[in-house]
């Protein structure tokens, strides 16, 4: 008889076992998937780097838009290659849409890098492109794992848009902000809110307020961070105002704001690589952008 009741009892207590195994790892899996990942994003740092510069018109730009572009499509999001021009010369932002609600909110970064590193006290290194890890390539991380962890089922209308030729100013025939001012101009209808990020990894973050940004959208980001734990980085006190690629949407009446730290000594030379970058710093950004959106 007892023998009859083990017979019974063991598959019963084999199959919870096994069911109970499987729920542990798909929630996990949920966990994971719905959490940003600062080694995802240091990772995305890296791939940029190696593609080398991404200078307006190069091979190492066309590299990265076709990365970027499966990246965004991977995580389910709808991608288009904006082609236009400004200035007389070619820009390709990137533009990536996902949901349907009726708040409509643009998350933008740019990922071109500088044609010189001017900055650089070495005649020789100045005369080359910039790397751009921080400049560049550390908002492009925070933005595309973004992509990955935003949850599908949100209740708002989000584009996460790669500027071009953001980083080009004072250099003949260029000027600063070429691509944002181009995606502006051909933008229909007006978003609840932009948000640009630039600038983010460096290890020592020190994000003051923008002053030209919108005060109440800057409240709200700067209340984020600090229930999150975040106002060590996100400090509440005005200090500068930057010239980036909220303007234009600022100009054409749109909510946005700028989250840069524009106090990175490496800016613009050739020292602008990935050992500079902090993953805590991109972890900060990343998590207080996602609970925002989450709200």
């Amino acid at each position: 008889m007892k023998c009859k009741w083990l017979i019974i009892i063991i598959p019963i207590v084999l199959i919870s076992a096994v069911a109970l195994f499987l729920l542990r790892l798909s929630l996990h899996k949920t966990r994971q998937e719905s959490s940003f990942d600062a080694q995802r994003a240091y990772q995305h740092v890296l791939t940029q780097i190696d593609f080398g510069p991404r200078t307006p018109g190069s091979s190492s730009q066309e590299e990265f838009i076709n990365y970027a572009s499966r990246e965004l499509k991977k995580s389910g999001w709808q991608v288009e290659i904006q082609n236009t021009e400004m200035m007389g010369h070619p820009i390709r932002n990137i533009i990536a849409r996902r949901g349907t609600g009726s708040e409509w909110v643009i998350l933008g970064a740019h990922y071109d890098s500088r044609f010189y590193a001017d900055e650089d006290t070495d005649p020789i290194k100045a005369a080359q492109p910039v790397d751009g890890a921080n400049d560049g390539a550390s908002g492009v991380a925070v933005l595309l794992e973004l992509a990955r962890v935003i949850p599908q089922d949100i209740n708002k209308e989000i584009w996460l848009v790669f500027f071009d030729a953001e980083d080009q100013g004072h250099l003949p025939d260029w000027d600063w902000i070429l691509g944002s001012r181009a995606f502006v101009q051909a933008l229909e209808g007006k978003p609840d809110a932009v948000v640009v990020i630039d600038m983010i990894g460096d290890a020592d973050l020190n994000i003051y307020r923008e002053i030209a940004s919108n005060p109440s959208l800057t409240d709200e980001i700067w209340e984020t961070a600090a229930d999150l734990g975040f106002s060590d980085v996100f400090i509440n006190e005005n200090k500068y105002s930057i010239l980036d690629d909220h303007l234009p949407f600022i100009d054409a009446g749109i909510p946005a704001i700028d989250i840069i730290d524009i106090e990175y000594e490496y800016w613009h030379t050739s020292e602008d690589t990935p050992d500079k970058v902090s993953e805590r710093s991109l972890e900060v950004i990343g998590m207080t952008l996602l609970t925002w959106l989450k709200k």
